[in-house]
Formats: structure tokens, C-alpha cells, sequence
């Protein structure tokens, strides 16, 4: 009986052992489209699990630490600096994640893991009020420091 040929991973996790460890800071974006009775409930502070707003908060700061916990190739890094912003524009709840690091790698993946989870946050505590939530165009809008240097969406 032949042996079966073991097949070899075809990922691997980036060798940054080499780079030195440098400021570098990520902003991600995404957005919430939502009716207007959502809106109204959200800003009245009478959605029924609580602040959706605090607890968005809190979840995206958890998830930017435990970004390498759920992507498989990420690197671990010292996270010192989460800020996640909210904003209204018309029917749209903007969020903004901004995640600081000093390390070889940068904070592009932790901040869009704030952000998507901050989002989720809000669906699944708004989802009483509306099912037809739709959470939007994730995507990183900035990231600085490193041997790349500064990168900005246009």
C-alpha cells in the first residue's frame, strides 16, 4: 500500500522579524445604511439592549485586540491607541476605527476589525427595530509609518 503525498500548506505568515518596530497607525471606515425610525430611536437612547453607541464602542476596541485571534495570518501586536468615532450622514451611521501601534507590522487589519465589529454591534442591537440593516463598504481609508510610509484613500 502507497503512502498518500502529504500536500503542503500553500499560506504562510509573513516574516517580519527583520523590521524594526516603528509608529504606524491605520483608519478604517464603514457605514450602516438605516430608516429614519432607527436613526431616531438610536439618538433617543430607547433602543431596548441599551447604548448602542458605548457598547459599538467597546466591542470594535475588543475586537482590534483579538484581530490575530480571528485572522489567520495576522501578526499579534501591541495595540495602545483605539478610537472609534460614529457619525450621521442622512440615512448613513458612519463609523471610523483609528488603531495605533508601535511594531514591524502595521494596524490595517485591527482597524478594519474595529470597525466591522463596531458595526455588527449596532446591527445585532438594532435588529428589533429593523432586520433590513445593511452594513456597507468596509475599507481601510488610511495607514502611516512603516518603510511604505503614508497611504490615503483618494
Amino acid at each position: 500500500m502507497r503512502a498518500k503525498a502529504r500536500r503542503q500548506l500553500q499560506v504562510r505568515m509573513a516574516d517580519v522579524s527583520g523590521k524594526p518596530p516603528t509608529v504606524r497607525t491605520a483608519v478604517a471606515r464603514c457605514d450602516l445604511a438605516l430608516k429614519p425610525r432607527t436613526l431616531a430611536t438610536i439618538k433617543a437612547g430607547k433602543v431596548p439592549k441599551g447604548d448602542v453607541w458605548s457598547t459599538a464602542q467597546v466591542a470594535g476596541i475588543l475586537a482590534s485586540k483579538r484581530t490575530a485571534e480571528l485572522i489567520p495570518l495576522c501578526h499579534p501586536i501591541p495595540i495602545p491607541h483605539v478610537a472609534l468615532r460614529a457619525a450621521l450622514d442622512g440615512r448613513r451611521l458612519v463609523i471610523e476605527a483609528e488603531v495605533t501601534t508601535t511594531a514591524p507590522t502595521g494596524p490595517e487589519m485591527e482597524a478594519l476589525t474595529a470597525a466591522a465589529i463596531a458595526a455588527l454591534t449596532v446591527y445585532d442591537m438594532c435588529k428589533v427595530i429593523e432586520r433590513g440593516i445593511a452594513i456597507r463598504r468596509l475599507y481601510l481609508v488610511s495607514k502611516s509609518g512603516g518603510k511604505s510610509g503614508t497611504w490615503r484613500r483618494q
